[in-house]
């Protein structure tokens, strides 16, 4: 199989789809591999990296499209990469449709296949190729909104560890899955006070007997949550539905109940955000500020550290990647139930039921696509 891998063209992205050593893999499994030139730069993999793992180089992204039959990128594919895909390629990416109707349309008109890493499952019901991300952004959203609330950024002015006969920052973490514990460890470990809500007694059950000392965590409600709003100097919202826009859990409204100057981050802004107020930012200009509550919702926010987001990524979707090559994607699919759930459009079809019904469009099953 033809393996391309284009540089990402997402504003303040630097991550690359494939390493160096994901490449020479490919390679020694009979692949042949396009790599546009530059593409790993920003990651730190130079063109000569490449050439040695025994890739190609091309000198641009329409080559990369134009002679491969998988593209394996990091962000999901910008309009003008849209309009190069052909119905018989895959892609292999994030997509995150759910808050993305526009790219939805694209990618059921180019009638791509197009496989998602959000939606890939595993025997323990996890997310693998969306994990390593959630664990570098979970750990970056403390460090950023401790950023974000230093008062010359417009924050409350508040040190995340205080100091002695001066308290720290006041936490909250909505949602104690993979992105909230990581953001909890972190914040915690810088001194805040942390407390992390969740509905899943057994998952509040597990961070309480892992890291009871090290933060608190409660049951949530409106009522938990309207009080612990109110304490917060930093919100960090770490809420998903595998494929589906991420639920609104605070509203505007609640804002006028928080400390003026306190930090919404949220981490979920990929699926649509879980705060009402939320809209995606950049690195570029990652903070606005909505009744005086700063908002930092960069959408790509492993982007910030992109050589050690890039070999995280590559750990987890390199196995894939080689079985796709390896086999097609029907058999790839076929042969494995949690790749399959990856699945999300195919000829013209969408084939994820929580994308369909957040654009309240069909959908068909995936393991029907493999009939078409």
């Amino acid at each position: 199989m033809k393996i391309g891998c284009p540089t990402e063209v997402k504003p303040q992205e630097h991550r690359v789809g494939l390493t160096p050593n994901a490449a020479r893999e490919a390679v020694a499994h009979g692949h042949e591999v396009l790599v546009q030139s530059g593409a790993g730069l920003g990651a730190g993999f130079d063109d000569a990296a490449y050439l040695a793992a025994g890739a190609r180089l091309a000198p641009g992204a329409v080559e990369v499209f134009a002679e491969s039959d998988m593209i394996v990128k990091v962000k999901e594919p910008q309009p003008a990469e849209r309009a190069m895909l052909r119905a018989d390629q895959l892609l292999f990416t994030y997509l995150h449709l759910a808050p993305d109707p526009e790219q939805t349309d694209d990618l059921l008109a180019s009638g791509a296949t197009c496989i998602a890493y959000e939606t890939v499952t595993d025997a323990q019901g996890g997310l693998p190729l969306l994990a390593p991300m959630s664990e570098v952004a979970g750990r970056l959203a403390p460090q950023m909104g401790a950023w974000a609330l230093q008062k010359p950024n417009g924050g409350r002015g508040v040190l995340m560890g205080g100091v002695p006969g001066v308290g720290p920052a006041n936490v909250l973490v909505i949602g104690g899955g993979n992105v909230g514990t990581h953001a909890a460890r972190i914040a915690a470990g810088m001194g805040a006070d942390v407390t992390v809500l969740d509905r899943a007694l057994p998952r509040l059950r597990y961070l309480d007997d892992v890291f009871g000392g090290v933060f608190r965590n409660r049951y949530s409600t409106e009522g938990a949550l309207s009080e612990l709003l109110a304490r917060a100097d930093m919100v960090i919202g770490a809420v998903l539905i595998p494929g589906a826009a991420a639920p609104k859990l605070v509203s505007r409204a609640m804002l006028a109940d928080m400390k003026p100057g306190a930090v919404l981050v949220d981490v979920a802004i990929d699926q649509g955000g879980c705060f009402e107020t939320s809209r995606a930012t950049t690195h570029d200009d990652p903070v606005y500020e909505v009744d005086g509550i700063q908002h930092y919702c960069v959408a790509n926010m492993p982007g910030a550290v992109p050589r050690s987001s890039t070999i995280a990524l590559g750990n987890a979707t390199l196995p894939f990647v080689l079985a796709l090559a390896d086999k097609g994607w029907r058999k790839a699919c076929a042969e494995d139930p949690h790749l399959l759930a990856g699945l999300n459009v195919h000829a013209g079809r969408l084939t994820n039921a929580a994308v369909g019904a957040a654009l309240s469009r069909e959908a068909i099953a995936p393991a029907e696509a493999l009939e078409i």
